[in-house]
């Protein structure tokens, strides 16, 4: 009987060692994060030692679907041969970064200026999260804001370069072809957003809005 139990010791198959999944976890955080702004602090959390993982001589780190490098977050570690199994590791990465902050409320519309922010230091806690003056500067305001608020790059839009009811240039380009016609722009738009002109002849084309003013459209 000892013999037997001591045969089943010797053949179980080896377990992975739960430091070395986190060693993977906060090389790959490390790496990925390597490039963002400002000061970056990771910390990987712990994995359950009852957690039984057949051990896998290479471990491969991923970043699930969903997840974010800031913040609280997951990062994934598997392996596939010989064994096939994944896991979450538990992880916050805390980026601090120098970021745009309103000085005072601001009405919906407002066109920014460098009076309506100034660069606080903070955390970037989400995306999108504005770190230049120039990521502002001209923009307008979808909605209002109160003072002390972080800006981001959902809150602003480009200012109009079109105005609904304007005459407006449409440039058509083609394989060896440009033609030129105008009509009448049926929506506002900033450069880079999506306008529709009516023409003289009644027929309604979509098109881009450039910096000038104009619209363009490839065929």
């Amino acid at each position: 009987m000892l013999l037997f139990l001591w045969n089943g010791a010797a053949i179980a198959a080896p377990r992975q060692d739960p430091a070395a999944i986190r060693a993977v976890a906060d090389a790959y955080a490390r790496e990925q994060t390597r490039t963002l702004p400002g000061t970056v602090h990771i910390e990987i959390g712990n994995i359950d030692p009852r957690l039984a993982l057949d051990a896998c001589p290479s471990l491969r780190a991923y970043l699930p679907a969903g997840a974010k490098l800031f913040g609280h977050t997951s990062i994934g570690v598997r392996c596939e041969v010989p064994h096939r199994w994944s896991i979450l590791v538990p992880a916050t990465i805390r980026v601090t970064v120098e970021r745009l902050v309103s000085n005072r409320p601001l009405a919906q519309g407002s066109l920014i200026s460098e009076a309506d922010f100034t660069l606080q230091r903070g955390e970037m806690d989400r995306s999108g999260i504005l770190l230049s003056p120039e990521q502002a500067l001209g923009k307008k305001l979808k909605y209002a804001i109160g003072a002390g608020q972080v800006l981001r790059a959902d809150m602003l839009r480009e200012p109009n370069v079109i105005r609904q009811g304007q005459t407006v240039t449409l440039a058509v380009q083609g394989g060896g072809f440009h033609i030129s016609r105008q009509g009448y722009a049926l929506n506002d738009a900033g450069a880079g957003s999506t306008v529709r002109i009516r023409l003289a002849s009644g027929q309604v084309m979509t098109a881009r809005a450039t910096a000038d003013g104009a619209a363009e459209m490839a065929r």
